[in-house]
């Protein structure tokens, strides 16, 4: 059973300083690694998909999470307002409002839509002290998030293409999702009072994840105070659950905040604006990466992905000059010299790096290496181009093998 906080600490992934507070992590230099890699994968897979990338401030007046019913559903989980200038301003829980005003700073004819919004931007909540745990419960949050404004003929569409590309994410992840969850509203004033946009809203999601054959459970309580959603649940080695990826139709926002576009007609409309998060927080998805793969992370998001290990100081200038060729490549390379131990010591001490290039006189001399894959096997001696050319082949693909012909678990 992997604990992400513990490994986290082993590995030199995270830490925290009561200096900084509770639930407020920092990265070190391996965990930022892996968090930036994680961060441009989904932002290529985002552009490739036709989203636009904007960025927007973590604080807003007050009176705009007023107007987004923020302030009187979800004030619990915000942080006090704080006075500035005049004006009271607060830490942002979310990022739809601010989307929605990008939105409604520019006409939009339906030409343009869909127009897909997408953002890695920091939001807070204030959640309990009991609560918090590593990255997985955390106070200060990184959300890959984004917004289609579509009409209400493409609301389908765009759920159903955005639950494929969290689909296609998890599974170059390495993630396997618990259960699907359609998350409705419950009893209680939690919840916008709009019956008949609930039922267009959840008979919308209903319908996308029968499309896609998708088993589901339906489970009342859990829903947005704006709109429904689909959430994808993930469970660590205890059986605990969380979400991890949503996808949500919001009838309500785009109606707060008067966003129209102009229809064939020549008439105002108004949108619908669908929100989805593929990998949810960069901090919840690290935590469940670390403990799905126990540290030994696929190859194209690993900290390290390939470690030059000279057998002795005489290979110290050749393999060197490998790991500034894998460096000037874009992938992530260290040297490990025999000034920390011996080889058989080097090689265990980087375990969890998939590539262990071992570079003895004969590749010296012959501009080779000598392979071991982490799951050990070893690859005969090779040309180092041909070696960090496949490298850079299978970690740019994001495939979750080693080699070459691998085939992947499941």
């Amino acid at each position: 059973m992997h604990d992400h906080r513990r490994l986290g600490r082993e590995l030199d992934l995270f830490d925290t300083d009561p200096l900084i507070g509770a639930g407020l992590p920092y990265w070190l230099p391996a965990g930022a690694a892996v968090r930036h890699a994680l961060e441009e994968y989904v932002r290529d897979l985002e552009r490739r998909a036709g989203y636009r990338h904007v960025y927007s401030p973590v604080l807003g007046k007050r009176e705009l999470y007023e107007i987004s019913g923020h302030w009187a559903h979800y004030s619990d989980d915000m942080y006090p307002p704080m006075d500035v200038g005049g004006e009271q301003v607060v830490l942002r829980p979310s990022l739809c409002p601010h989307h929605a005003l990008i939105f409604r700073s520019r006409a939009h004819s339906y030409r343009e839509l869909p127009l897909r919004l997408g953002e890695l931007g920091g939001m807070y909540r204030s959640e309990l002290s009991g609560v918090l745990g590593g990255l997985s419960r955390v106070r200060a949050i990184q959300l890959n998030d984004a917004h289609v404004f579509c009409t209400p003929e493409q609301a389908a569409d765009e759920a159903r293409a955005a639950l494929e590309l969290i689909r296609r994410a998890h599974a170059d992840l390495g993630v396997r999702p618990a259960r699907y969850r359609l998350s409705l509203p419950g009893a209680g004033g939690k919840y916008v009072a709009d019956p008949d946009m609930w039922r267009r809203a959840g008979t919308l999601l209903a319908g996308v994840l029968d499309d896609l054959g998708v088993a589901y459970e339906a489970v009342e309580g859990e829903a947005a105070f704006y709109g429904p959603k689909i959430d994808v649940q993930i469970a660590d080695d205890a059986g605990r659950e969380a979400t991890l990826s949503t996808v949500q139709v919001d009838f309500h926002q785009p109606r707060q905040f008067d966003l129209r576009y102009t229809g064939p007609d020549g008439a105002a409309h108004r949108p619908v604006m669908v929100h989805r998060s593929i990998v949810g927080s960069v901090e919840r998805a690290v935590a469940h990466l670390i403990e799905v793969h126990g540290g030994a992370f696929p190859a194209w998001l690993a900290p390290v992905q390939l470690v030059a290990l000279p057998v002795s100081e005489a290979e110290v200038p050749a393999a060197g000059a490998l790991v500034r060729r894998c460096v000037e490549l874009g992938l992530r390379a260290e040297l490990a010299g025999p000034e920390r131990g011996s080889l058989g010591a080097r090689i265990r001490e980087a375990r969890l790096v998939p590539y262990q290039a071992v570079v003895g006189p004969r590749e010296a001399a012959g501009d080779e290496v000598a392979l071991r894959l982490r799951d050990g096997r070893r690859i005969d001696p090779l040309p180092a181009a041909e070696v960090l050319a496949r490298v850079l082949a299978l970690t740019s693909r994001h495939s979750p093998g080693l080699w070459e012909g691998d085939v992947p678990n499941g």
